[in-house]
């Protein structure tokens, strides 16, 4: 059962923030906001939209889309990694024992690629949100979330994700999962 103090750290580690697009029209941000309320990656139909609002961005909407259609097999390959990096981590005293700790981090893998997929989509490496990022580190902390971890699954989400791409388009894409990355290697260390 979660404490009071896990559930309110839950609902604050809102880790994107729309308050820097200041460049699109307010009916696309909303667009994004609504997907990121929902927990879920754009939809075609929103996606589309997008593109009609913000012709601009449509092949950073594109390239989200190929996260969000690959995200099951990307976090099943970084999942996989993480595993082989870490053999006893679902064992006993492991870091991700009982199992509903271990589904909860490979549903957070989930939730990166999408937030991942907002920012790539929206052509704005400044997605991500320092409020929601300190939340984040509180909660883990509270949880004693391997962030070791963690932060070889973020890599290995960017690995597979890459792979997804054309060669030349891999550098443009990298900047998107570093900032989450580098956001997550700052976290303070669980004692």
């Amino acid at each position: 059962m979660l404490s009071d103090k896990v559930k309110e750290l839950i609902k604050k580690s809102r880790i994107v923030s729309f308050e820097s697009w200041q460049n699109y029209p307010p009916e696309v941000i909303a667009i994004f906001q609504q997907a990121d309320d929902a927990g879920k990656y754009l939809t075609d139909e929103e996606i589309a939209k997008i593109k009609t609002l913000v012709p601009s961005l449509s092949g950073g909407l594109s390239q989200g889309k190929v996260l969000r259609d690959n995200v099951n097999e990307i976090v099943f390959q970084a999942r996989a990694v993480v595993l082989d990096a870490n053999p006893n981590i679902l064992e006993p005293g492991g870091g991700l024992y009982p199992p509903p700790r271990a589904e909860a981090c490979w549903r957070d893998f989930w939730h990166f690629l999408r937030c991942i997929s907002y920012g790539v989509g929206g052509q704005s490496i400044n997605y991500t949100s320092d409020r929601g990022l300190g939340y984040m580190e509180q909660l883990y902390r509270e949880l004693q979330v391997p962030l070791d971890a963690m932060v070889l699954g973020l890599e290995q989400l960017k690995v597979f994700s890459l792979r997804e791409f054309a060669s030349d388009r891999q550098e443009d894409l990298k900047p998107y999962f570093d900032r989450l990355i580098e956001s997550m290697r700052n976290f303070s260390p669980v004692s």
